[in-house]
């Protein structure tokens, strides 16, 4: 509330950005704002509409599929600014032309059925991607019998239900409408080898988390399947031990996989230790699921000119004197667009990145990396391979002598050497590592060898 309230901020809500060009100090910016189909400025947020909607039976996305919305909605509660959107794809009118009954219940008439996508230009001199993670989904792993088998869920469907705002009220409950009386808590779920080969870091202490919560709420049985406990971070392995003393079972596993019986649900897992098969009966079985990248995140990387890691996240210019800045200057990260966190590194690195870009601006001069490359236009042919092979996009056209030829633009470059090696008329060269430098290194280290040789 004290952001959307803020004199010096704009909060440019259910919007994307379409592209982004410029330098650091001069960036500009295109963001698509969707039509909402409601007139923010007459709104006030009253809910009406909502209410007044024919259409409940929608499933709700913010509740994970667990709980309903109707075609007009707030999109998550707390929203801000409190401004609900008409979901096109399902709402009556524009199916078949009938109903607005939002329309007609608005006493503000904020309701525009003929609103169309809006497009804002605006120029910004520093950039800070925080643009999330999004969960595993376990369907990827039919082992686990998600969306196949009644009462498997992920650990973010258990959250929902346990919350008093959720789709249950906070009561837990399984498909039939009976309280669990036992509940396994499966780590690792699309982690450490389980499709993704990074550990995702916050999967041990929301596991936990959870079993204290469904222990306190329902009393149930609780067994935790885990492969190493990883409470990492400041006080948790405290909680790990208060944990443990609330009659949770915990079983190290090394493989594991979820069927069903006469009886009900089972997992079966391999004794670490002496290689056994163990198999328990349960009554629900929560998913500890992973992060992993947003699935538009190439999609982002190009837009703002970063680069991304092997594991699919934004790559950070230094993993230690440099975590938070990006290749590009001017572009910082923060929260786990980077990587796998929990709430507390986030929080630091958004501050981190947020005090990056302040002092930047606040100096007003920005220090660029020497090694550039350049483009000799006497011997440049025009091919333009560079431009396309340029990872950063610092290579333009220009006219010299009347021919179409290419130009670095040095605050721009990263001075890769990409543009250099694929060159076919040898006129890139970077600056630092010209063909004779890096010739009379070799000849140098080749003389140093033979003298060596001759002395021994």
């Amino acid at each position: 509330m004290s952001v959307g309230r803020h004199k010096n901020i704009t909060l440019l809500t259910y919007a994307e950005v379409e592209d982004v060009s410029g330098v650091v100090g001069d960036f500009k910016v295109i963001v698509r704002k969707k039509a909402r189909y409601v007139n923010e400025e007459l709104c006030n947020g009253c809910g009406t509409c909502v209410e007044k909607c024919p259409w409940k039976k929608i499933p709700d996305e913010f509740e994970l599929g667990l709980g309903y919305r109707t075609a007009i909605h707030f999109q998550y509660p707390q929203a801000v600014p409190k401004i609900p959107r008409i979901d096109a794809e399902n709402c009556v009118y524009f199916k078949n032309g009938k109903c607005k009954a939002c329309e007609k219940f608005c006493l503000r008439g904020a309701i525009d059925f003929e609103q169309q996508d809006e497009f804002v230009e605006f120029e910004v001199g520093t950039i800070i991607l925080a643009t999330g993670f999004k969960n595993f989904n376990p369907e990827k792993t039919p082992k686990y019998g998600y969306k196949k088998l009644e009462n498997v869920l992920t650990g973010l469907e258990f959250e929902r239900m346990v919350n008093s705002g959720g789709p249950t009220t906070g009561r837990v409950r399984l498909a039939d409408g009976s309280i669990p009386g036992k509940i396994a808590i499966i780590h690792c779920v699309g982690s450490r080898g389980d499709h993704n080969e990074y550990c995702s870091r916050v999967c041990c202490m929301y596991s936990l988390k959870l079993a204290h919560l469904a222990k306190e709420l329902i009393g149930a049985d609780i067994i935790e399947y885990y492969r190493d406990m990883r409470t990492f971070g400041k006080d948790y392995e405290n909680f790990y031990e208060r944990v443990r003393e609330e009659d949770i079972a915990f079983v190290r596993y090394e493989d594991i996989r979820v069927s069903e019986d006469q009886e009900g649900l089972v997992v079966t897992t391999t004794d670490l230790y002496n290689g056994d098969i163990i198999s328990n009966h349960v009554d629900m079985v929560i998913l500890s699921t992973g992060m992993e990248p947003q699935e538009d995140q190439q999609k982002i990387a190009s837009t703002f000119g970063i680069s991304l890691s092997p594991d699919g996240f934004f790559l950070e210019k230094h993993p230690k004197l440099a975590p938070v800045e990006t290749a590009t200057d001017g572009v910082f990260l923060a929260g786990t667009c980077q990587g796998p966190k929990d709430i507390p590194d986030t929080v630091a690195q958004g501050g981190a990145a947020a005090a990056s870009a302040l002092s930047l601006m606040d100096y007003g001069r920005v220090v660029l990396e020497p090694f550039t490359a350049s483009i000799d236009p006497e011997k440049c042919s025009g091919c333009l391979i560079c431009v396309d092979t340029c990872p950063f996009g610092a290579i333009d056209t220009t006219i010299h002598n009347g021919r179409t030829i290419s130009q670095v633009n040095e605050i721009i470059c990263k001075g890769c050497g990409t543009c250099v090696a694929a060159c076919p008329s040898g006129a890139a060269s970077q600056l630092g590592f010209t063909n004779h430098q890096i010739f009379s290194e070799i000849d140098g280290i080749l003389r140093q060898s033979s003298l060596m040789e001759l002395t021994i």
